[in-house]
C-alpha cells in the first residue's frame, strides 16, 4: 500500500491570479483609512522615517491588497503596482527587491495604531446597528456586568523559509504568539499583543491587560 506525502495547503504555491479590484469597497477603505493614516504623521516623523515613495499609505495598500485581492507573493504585488496600481495608489515603477526590502523594516506599530485610530468609528458604527439584537445570555450578563470581555492567545506557526533574510533562522522555529482582548459584545478587539517567545502562557494576557486598564 503507497503513501501519500502530506501536504501543508498553507505552505503550497499560490497559483491563483489576484482578484479584481472593487470600486465600491476600495472607496469605502480610502474613507476610512486616509484620515487615520494622516493622524500617524507626527509619530511617522519621530520614527525617523523618510517621507519618501514607501510611505505609509502606500505600505497599507500593499498589506490590504495583498489580503483582500489575494494576491500569491510580493512578487505579484509588484508588478500590480507597476501596471495598475492598487487603491488610492497610482501605478508606479518600484522594484521587487526594495518592496521586500520595506516589509522586513517597516514599523509594525504604524499599523497598529492606523487599527487602534479606527476601532471608535467601528464601536460608534456598532451602536448603531439594530438589526442583529444580542443573545439572551449577553442581555443578561450586561445587567450585572459593565463589560463582557474574551481573552485568547495562539501560537504562530514555523516560520516558512522562502526569503534570504530568514536563512540563518533555525528550522521549526515558531514564530512567536499572539494575545487579544475580545469585547463579547462588539466582537472587536480591546487590545492585542505579540510576543517573540512562543511559549508565553496565555494567562499573560489577563495580567498584561488588566494592568494597562
Amino acid at each position: 500500500m503507497s503513501s501519500k506525502k502530506r501536504i501543508n495547503r498553507d505552505h503550497a504555491k499560490k497559483k491563483n491570479s489576484p482578484q479584481i479590484e472593487n470600486e465600491a469597497i476600495a472607496n469605502h477603505l480610502e474613507d476610512l483609512l486616509i484620515p487615520a493614516m494622516a493622524a500617524q504623521k507626527t509619530f511617522y516623523r519621530q520614527l525617523n522615517l523618510r517621507d519618501r515613495i514607501l510611505t505609509l499609505p502606500l505600505m497599507m495598500a500593499a498589506i490590504l491588497s495583498l489580503l483582500w485581492r489575494n494576491v500569491a507573493g510580493v512578487t505579484e504585488l509588484t508588478r500590480l503596482l507597476n501596471r495598475e496600481g492598487f487603491l488610492w495608489c497610482e501605478p508606479q515603477e518600484i522594484s521587487q527587491q526594495a518592496l521586500s526590502v520595506r516589509f522586513l523594516t517597516f514599523p509594525a506599530i504604524l499599523f497598529e495604531r492606523v487599527f487602534k485610530e479606527l476601532l471608535p468609528h467601528f464601536r460608534q458604527k456598532w451602536l448603531t446597528r439594530k438589526s442583529r439584537p444580542l443573545p439572551d445570555s449577553v442581555q443578561f450578563a450586561l445587567k450585572n456586568f459593565e463589560n463582557i470581555w474574551i481573552a485568547d492567545g495562539s501560537t504562530l506557526e514555523a516560520l516558512f523559509k522562502k526569503l534570504q533574510s530568514l536563512s540563518d533562522v533555525p528550522i521549526g522555529q515558531l514564530s512567536g504568539k499572539m494575545g487579544v482582548i475580545i469585547d463579547l459584545v462588539t466582537h472587536l478587539p480591546e487590545e492585542i499583543w505579540f510576543w517573540t517567545n512562543p511559549k508565553q502562557a496565555d494567562t499573560h494576557v489577563r495580567r498584561r491587560f488588566t494592568k494597562n486598564s
